[in-house]
């Protein structure tokens, strides 16, 4: 039985109520220019540190190989793990996911509440792997506002790997880089700071990332092309990095063809 979904009372209205299913594209192979043959040589001094990915694609791809919407948020789960160990044999220091954005209330009870207990099992079949990969959680967003067994799924995880020094994996989760704005703005004004206090110092330390460094890419799967109010305060000056690849099929060989594009950009930073 679907689990009863209480929405936050500033949700997005319900959409996608309609039961047919939108005709998608036949899925097919990782293109093959995304398929490295050459081996990765990227001076460390042109890695990014941070890494932020924006998983889309997991509908049409489940929808392309007939399979249910669900069944790709399965998918598309499962390949987080490979690109969490590919990010620590690259060096890199965080990387942010997006998984779930307070926009995302919008869909149906079934879908949210199937991403919640998605969200659940990966965390309680994740976390020794993760504390093995020496990874180490955060989650971006409003958790007040998820359901009790997701917090405590949650809670448990960063817990457990509150050790990790070799990466921090921010989650981000009932997330809104608006959101998070109105959020640290309230927390300037709890903390009593006066209008001149407020600069943008004091803004990045009231943010969900405080402490951590910007973006240096950003990485958009599924062929669209837009943020999505997805880390609009900290991707500022990010470079942004377009993939044709539905997220399930986004694997370590996809990453490196980013990393590289990135590498042999100029990031001039208004100079």
């Amino acid at each position: 039985m679907a689990r009863r979904i209480s929405r936050p009372t500033d949700s997005p209205a319900l959409v996608h109520r309609d039961t047919e299913r939108v005709p998608a594209p036949a899925a097919s192979p990782v293109p093959r220019t995304t398929l490295r043959t050459e081996p990765f040589v990227v001076p460390e001094e042109e890695m990014p540190r941070h890494v932020a990915i924006i998983m889309d694609g997991n509908r049409r791809w489940a929808r392309g190989r007939g399979l249910t919407e669900m069944e790709g948020h399965a998918a598309g789960v499962e390949g987080i793990r490979a690109i969490i160990r590919h990010c620590v044999r690259r060096g890199i220091e965080v990387l942010s996911l997006y998984a779930f954005s307070r926009e995302n209330w919008a869909r149906s009870d079934d879908e949210v509440g199937g991403l919640f207990m998605l969200l659940e099992k990966a965390i309680r079949n994740e976390t020794d792997e993760l504390r093995q990969q020496g990874a180490r959680i955060r989650v971006l967003g409003r958790m007040n506002e998820l359901p009790r067994e997701t917090r405590e799924s949650i809670q448990a995880a960063l817990q457990a790997t509150a050790g990790g020094m070799r990466l921090q994996v921010n989650i981000a989760f009932n997330y809104s880089g608006r959101t998070e704005l109105v959020d640290a703005a309230r927390t300037l004004v709890a903390r009593g700071l006066s209008p001149d206090e407020i600069d943008e110092e004091a803004m990045a330390a009231a943010l969900y990332t405080a402490g951590l460094p910007d973006p240096d890419v950003v990485i958009r799967t599924g062929g669209d092309e837009r943020l999505s109010n997805f880390l609009i305060w900290q991707a500022a000056y990010a470079e942004f990095y377009f993939s044709p690849i539905l997220w399930p099929d986004f694997g370590p060989d996809a990453l490196d063809a980013a990393l590289v594009e990135y590498a042999g950009r100029q990031r001039r930073f208004g100079r």
